[in-house]
């Protein structure tokens, strides 16, 4: 079963004058007023906080009388999700610009949380400068538009070349199948036992990040998918294939042991203590982890693009197209009961404009989404692996756009660590996870793979 590819593109840019605010559907500071900022200040989403400081000075000197406060949320992945959600339950703490996750966007509308931005994009001149598939990130279901993106990314195959010519591994090292990729594994471990050979997250406690780069990225990998025809597949092959090769991973030591992979911080680690130190061989990780190397960075590494390889994730057994990734990407958007909306709109006007948005995706080592960053100099000679994981955008998925997705990502993390930590087999979790599927969504809803 083959699920269709989405793919972004850079179009041409066109002449642009830069904008510092107001996109003319506001009109901010003409009172005194206050604008909620609320965005995740954790592990590898470090880089928005000292965008949105200055963000916040730059505005408030051009908008006397507006005050912006900034809500940082330090905490891991699902655990900023389920705090934001309780601040926009309650009209007192909802914020007024929030940083939201693509594979949210539609259940937040679905729960009311967001305001649709068309109003203001309709007269906001640097729309035209995002590329379509980035517009369709912040979609929901109505067709109408709730989230601006900041940027994007895709996965890959991150190693340390040491660690692998130790291993008796070339520096180019490219694996064409899931067989090639654990025998480097097992060739790392038998070459130092200290080193962890692969890392690929799994489990509740790396949430989202335990599904896209570690499941779905397995996934769709064997051809099969989790979502067709608005239907969600059940009976997959490439379901139980996927948690195999986690259950392989963990049981024969290739990975971090159970209790290291169950840790919310084992994302902080393996990305500023780990890598660098040469203590995990290979990573299946994200298109932004160089930003933490960068002297602008959470870990600055200076030798990291000299130690630091990367290899395209390969498919199954080597099929077409021969590589998998998957892209996400974050964006911000309005809650839906903001007073201050327009100032709201200005302030994520400013926030990603076309310098701002440089900056970010240079520093979070990130894949533009405006066309006119993508063609920056400064944005592609900045980072040396851009251009791989730029390409790799030819063969990227993206997760199912429902609002039901949430929910059935979390199952996808109870079936993993319960293969992870032995519980059950890949076959008897999966069954779980149907089982589980049904009822979230009804028997109607679903196909058999």
């Amino acid at each position: 079963m083959r699920t269709a590819r989405v793919f972004i593109a850079p179009v041409t840019a066109t002449a642009l004058a830069l904008s510092l605010g107001a996109c003319g559907a506001g009109g901010g500071g003409s009172d005194d007023s206050t604008i909620t900022v609320a965005y995740q200040k954790f592990g590898n989403f470090t880089q928005g906080d000292a965008l949105f400081k200055d963000v916040k000075a730059a505005y408030e000197e051009a908008n006397p009388g507006v005050t912006v406060e900034l809500v940082p949320i330090e905490a891991a992945q699902n655990d900023y999700f389920t705090k934001l959600a309780l601040m926009n339950r309650s009209p007192s703490t909802a914020p007024d610009v929030m940083y939201e996750d693509t594979f949210m966007i539609k259940s937040d509308v679905e729960a009311g949380y967001l305001l649709p931005l068309d109003d203001y994009l309709a007269e906001w001149e640097d729309w035209d400068q995002f590329v379509d598939g980035a517009k369709e990130a912040g979609a929901g279901d109505d067709g109408k538009t709730y989230g601006v993106s900041m940027g994007t990314d895709t996965r890959g195959l991150w190693f340390n070349k040491d660690v692998l010519a130790k291993a008796g591994l070339p520096e180019d090292w490219a694996p064409t199948s899931w067989d090639e990729l654990l025998e480097a594994a097992r060739a790392i471990k038998e070459s130092d036992p200290d080193v962890v050979p692969l890392n690929i997250y799994s489990g509740k406690p790396m949430g989202e990040a335990s599904v896209m780069q570690g499941f779905e990225m397995l996934l769709y990998g064997t051809g099969d998918t989790l979502y067709e025809d608005g239907k969600w597949v059940l009976g997959s092959q490439g379901f139980v294939d996927a948690l195999d090769f986690i259950g392989t991973v963990y049981t024969e030591g290739l990975a971090p042991t159970p209790q290291q992979a169950l840790d919310t911080n084992i994302g902080n680690t393996v990305s500023a203590e780990w890598l660098p130190d040469g203590k995990v061989g290979i990573a299946l990780d994200g298109s932004w982890v160089a930003g933490n190397w960068l002297e602008s960075g959470a870990a600055p590494w200076p030798e990291w693009s000299e130690t630091m390889g990367t290899a395209a994730m390969p498919t199954q057994d080597g099929a077409d197209p021969g590589a998998v990734s998957m892209s996400g990407g974050w964006t911000l958007a309005i809650g839906s009961g903001s007073e201050v909306p327009d100032e709201a709109f200005e302030f994520i006007s400013m926030a990603l404009n076309r310098e701002n948005s440089l900056r970010y995706d240079v520093e979070a080592s990130q894949i533009a989404v405006r066309s006119d960053v993508a063609e920056d100099p400064e944005y592609t000679a900045t980072n040396p692996t851009a251009e791989f994981f730029t390409d790799l955008v030819e063969v990227t998925h993206f997760r199912p756009a429902t609002s039901d997705y949430p929910k059935i990502s979390n199952e996808i993390m109870v079936a993993m660590e319960s293969v992870m930590t032995g519980q059950q087999t890949p076959e008897e979790a999966a069954a779980v996870y149907d089982e589980a599927v049904t009822g979230i969504v009804g028997d109607e809803n679903t196909t058999q793979g």
